[in-house]
């Protein structure tokens, strides 16, 4: 429909997933923000070098590989999750559990094995985080609960600072709140998505401005230049 509409050229910054771009009928350049993420890294987290790349769930491991070899650091994995108190009681949000009905039910049993349910362990760290920054690398930052739990988790297991950086701060609902008392250190995200009423609730929110990255696109496209530049060092996993 964007491209019927009368669009010849799509720009895009750390798509969610990258197969999106072969949605589209004209071209669409997906161009990357970790040159300006890693630049912060290197250059205003003092003693980096002493630093872990944490991947927060296992899907971000690939993300997070990057990260730790153009930096020649360690990585670890955030694995499982929170538990949190269930209850019994019935609060309306969902139904109540049908009563079996005994008249057409019965246990049969045909040989095929029956296997425990999938469940995910308690919330852990694989990895060596004790006495090390903790750098957690992500897409997006929307509902920052997730990242709250695995902070406190890196704080127990001994990281004494604790970096959140991604691409889009989306900071939704109560997240300014949330991480001003969790265990975070720093929150650094780009200027993708405006965030500056969340900047003024919280002061560990950081931005990044990638607007030379855009402009810079824009100009090359215009003037039918080569793309190939933008891409430089930049990785498939970014």
């Amino acid at each position: 429909m964007m491209c019927k509409s009368g669009l010849t050229h799509i720009i895009t910054m750390d798509l969610h997933q990258k197969e999106i771009q072969g949605f589209y009928e004209c071209p669409v350049d997906n161009l990357r923000a970790s040159p300006f993420l890693l630049q912060y890294i290197q250059e205003s987290i003092p003693d980096y070098r002493n630093s872990v790349i944490v991947a927060r769930n296992p899907g971000s491991a690939k993300k997070a590989t990057s990260y730790a070899e153009r930096l020649r650091l360690a990585i670890a994995v955030i694995h499982g999750e929170q538990k949190e108190a269930e209850s019994d009681e019935v609060d309306g949000r969902y139904s109540p559990p049908c009563l079996p009905n005994r008249s057409r039910t019965m246990d049969v049993s045909v040989g095929v094995p029956v296997h425990p349910a999938k469940e995910k362990p308690p919330i852990n760290v694989v990895g060596d985080v004790g006495g090390r920054i903790a750098i957690m690398v992500d897409d997006m930052i929307d509902d920052v609960q997730s990242f709250v739990a695995a902070a406190e988790v890196l704080k127990e297991c001994g990281a004494y600072k604790i970096y959140v950086l991604a691409t889009h701060g989306l900071l939704s609902s109560d997240a300014p709140r949330l991480i001003e008392d969790s265990p975070i250190d720093e929150v650094v995200v780009t200027n993708t998505v405006p965030h500056e009423l969340q900047k003024m609730q919280c002061n560990k929110i950081k931005t990044i401005d990638i607007s030379v990255l855009l402009s810079e696109a824009i100009r090359r496209i215009h003037n039918k230049e080569s793309m190939s530049y933008l891409f430089k060092n930049v990785t498939l996993e970014d």
